[in-house]
């Protein structure tokens, strides 16, 4: 039995129903997109439930609302830059930019370390003597960019 025949034969279930196994992928398959896929076959199944659509009219409307659900996400969700109450979480060195510090080891052939926290970082820069303080310029990976104050 082919899907045009599925269709015919249970109408708006069959919408319906493969409107959740596309809802049932999107757990499983993380990015957004079987979502409004789903939801456009869900609504679909509705409207051919409540009127009787024929099944060119049922795909043309599935083709039309999952364009538009689509197109409604990724202008206004993906779009949209939300200001985080934690903008650091995932950059937790970047935080360090413009810090000042001191050394706990002397910058010998431009690396030393400082203490930061609980934790030591290793650090690069012009020679400097233990406790001199230093601000971090950069960050490049685990390791901070420093000058003198």
């Amino acid at each position: 039995m082919d899907l045009v025949a599925l269709i015919i034969e249970y109408g708006g279930w069959s919408w319906v129903i493969g409107g959740f196994v596309l809802l049932a992928i999107e757990l499983v398959v993380p990015g957004g997109i079987f979502v409004w896929f789903g939801l456009a076959a869900v609504l679909v199944g509705l409207a051919t439930l409540t009127q009787a659509l024929n099944w060119q009219m049922q795909w043309i409307l599935f083709a039309v609302l999952s364009v538009s659900c689509v197109a409604v996400w990724t202008l206004y969700f993906k779009g949209r830059k939300d200001v985080s109450d934690r903008p650091f979480l995932n950059a937790r060195n970047e935080k360090l930019i413009g810090q000042v510090f001191s050394l706990d080891e002397p910058i010998v052939d431009g690396i030393g370390s400082l203490k930061v926290g609980d934790s030591f970082w290793r650090v690069t820069g012009p020679e400097l003597a233990k406790g001199t303080k230093v601000k971090v310029t950069s960050v490049e990976a685990t390791m901070l960019h420093v000058e003198a104050v």
